[in-house]
């Protein structure tokens, strides 16, 4: 509890030191000559302004030897002077023209003398010009008499008590409004937080949620406290003519800088315009092409010599390509794009982006040439180097494969772009895939009979097609025996390893039927009996023959 005591006095000792530190930062700005940049030839001369109690009166310029500031803050001072001696009456403040100046006395003393260089300058004559500054002199007399009086004081100090015990008040009741809203949140509010859910996957956590509702409610006490401790020193300050200036530097702190703001909002409302327009028609032709191309997809729509595979990835393209353009031609129009940061920042990030997508690049390039080549799509069987499986899915930047145990492969598009791909599925819709597997027979087998037992395994074989018909080729004459291939034709490339299994089986079946021995693995020497196995041996415990697995 001492902690969090000594914490929040912390940050009430912040937010009350911040207000003076921008009334120091004020009175440096003030001690700055302001006179505007620019061209400061013959055509503008240099000038500096006469203030009183904080308000500018005239700009006067240099006079003999005299600069501007110089000359200015002699004025200045003439003018308190007259302010604070009040048996000069502020009617006695009238002009005398004289030969060489027209001049502004109050009673016998001279605030003021207008040449003809100052009537010059303004474009006005003189004696119009120095009746213009009495005015304004004896208003900002008046004025300051008025603000440095007794009684002016006296309800200026007034003032501030009330505004500070107002202050003060608001500081308890700020207290006690949030000690009860974080008893709030630590009881009820609390305990009915849940997290976010979509169905049941957890995306953001209870525990996330209530370290964000109490973070808002930190802020917003802080914003509080400076908000209050910020308007009572204005109030304080607007009190006393000493302190006036700063206050209105303080209250400029907030209301230049939303001036600014509301300014910038108005000069670009006709560019906002124009690009919520452009942003409505982009997503308007957008919609159009999506719902174009899925037709296309679905073969709703039929386009000679396009395939419907080719719908999805040039609808993506198109897509691109025309936010891009949309992105070019709004650019010059995006508030503050002329500006030397935003290019700067555009910059950056277009090197960035350079430096950091050739990969990302490369792999939609491969993943486009690739579809436009229709090399394979979703659900062929392929082979991509020593991977084989089926695809499952096509990205502009990667394919995924479904090997055939089950385990999902991510390979790269400019990966398969430079390798070489065998696909199982694209000929066998039309003309069925060949499935090919090779033995070795000794030279004292018939060939003929060789070739009837294989293409007799080969009928015994689920899932080949009948036509085009099985045939065998004879590879190779070797030392020792002859290498026999069996060809068969299906239409079931997902079911290739399967069937290569009931295939070899059924060979193996074929051959010791017959009593012909397989010369693999190879011999050196004939042995003295065949290596077969006789039928009467193919059920040895514990394998069960087929009638008995469904008597079982």
């Amino acid at each position: 509890m001492k902690i969090q005591s000594y914490r929040n006095s912390f940050n009430f000792l912040i937010a009350v030191l911040l207000p003076f530190l921008f009334i120091l930062s004020a009175s440096a700005y003030s001690a700055v000559p302001d006179t505007p940049p620019g061209d400061t030839g013959a055509t503008a001369p240099l000038t500096s302004p006469v203030i009183l109690g904080g308000q500018e009166l005239f700009a006067v310029q240099g006079f003999k030897t005299l600069t501007p500031e110089q000359r200015a803050r002699a004025i200045a001072g003439r003018i308190r002077k007259v302010a604070e001696d009040l048996t000069v009456r502020s009617g006695s403040i009238t002009t005398v023209d004289t030969d060489i100046s027209t001049d502004v006395v109050a009673g016998d003393q001279i605030i003021l003398s207008v040449t003809d260089k100052d009537a010059e300058a303004s474009g006005r004559i003189r004696q119009d010009l120095a009746g213009d500054y009495a005015k304004k002199i004896l208003t900002a007399v008046e004025r300051y008499r008025y603000d440095y009086s007794r009684e002016r004081i006296l309800q200026g100090t007034i003032y501030a008590v009330i505004a500070t015990i107002a202050f003060f008040i608001l500081l308890v009741l700020r207290t006690r409004l949030f000690r009860r809203l974080n008893n709030y949140l630590g009881t009820k509010y609390e305990t009915s937080i849940r997290g976010l859910q979509i169905k049941s996957v957890e995306i953001v956590r209870a525990q996330q949620i209530k370290a964000i509702v109490n973070g808002l409610v930190k802020l917003f006490r802080v914003l509080t406290i400076v908000f209050l401790v910020y308007f009572y020193m204005y109030l304080l300050l607007s009190f006393f003519p000493w302190t006036r200036p700063f206050a209105g530097q303080l209250m400029d702190y907030i209301l230049v800088p939303l001036k600014m703001i509301g300014l910038a909002i108005i000069r670009e409302i006709p560019n906002l315009f124009f690009i919520a327009v452009l942003v409505v028609v982009t997503r308007f032709i957008l919609k159009f092409i999506h719902v174009f191309f899925k037709q296309v997809e679905n073969g709703t729509i039929t386009l000679t010599g396009f395939y419907p595979e080719w719908a999805k990835p040039t609808d993506q393209i198109l897509t691109f390509a025309l936010i891009a353009f949309a992105a070019v031609v709004a650019f010059p129009f995006i508030p503050g794009s002329e500006s030397g940061a935003f290019k700067g920042v555009s910059i950056f990030i277009g090197v960035l982006f350079s430096l950091g997508s050739q990969s990302a690049v490369s792999n939609i390039i491969g993943g486009l040439v690739m579809t436009y080549r229709r090399a394979f799509k979703v659900g062929d069987r392929i082979k991509i180097s020593d991977i084989t499986g089926d695809v499952t899915d096509i990205k502009l930047q990667l394919t995924r494969i479904r090997t055939i145990k089950n385990e999902e492969v991510i390979v790269p598009n400019s990966t398969i772009l430079n390798s070489n791909i065998t696909n199982y599925s694209s000929l066998a819709r039309e003309k069925g895939l060949i499935l090919h597997t090779s033995i070795t027979i000794g030279y004292d087998t018939p060939w003929r009979q060789v070739h009837a037992l294989l293409l007799n395994a080969a009928e015994r074989t689920q899932d080949l097609l009948k036509e085009p018909p099985p045939f065998v080729l004879q590879t190779s004459l070797n030392d020792f025996y002859v290498a026999y291939e069996l060809n068969v034709y299906s239409d079931r490339p997902h079911d290739m390893v399967r069937i290569y299994s009931e295939l070899h089986k059924n060979i193996q079946d074929c051959f010791n039927e017959y009593g012909v021995q397989i010369m693999s693995p190879h011999y050196l020497s004939d042995p003295s009996g065949a290596k077969i196995v006789p039928k009467d041996k193919w059920f040895e415990p514990p394998a069960k023959r087929p009638g008995k697995e469904r008597d079982s």
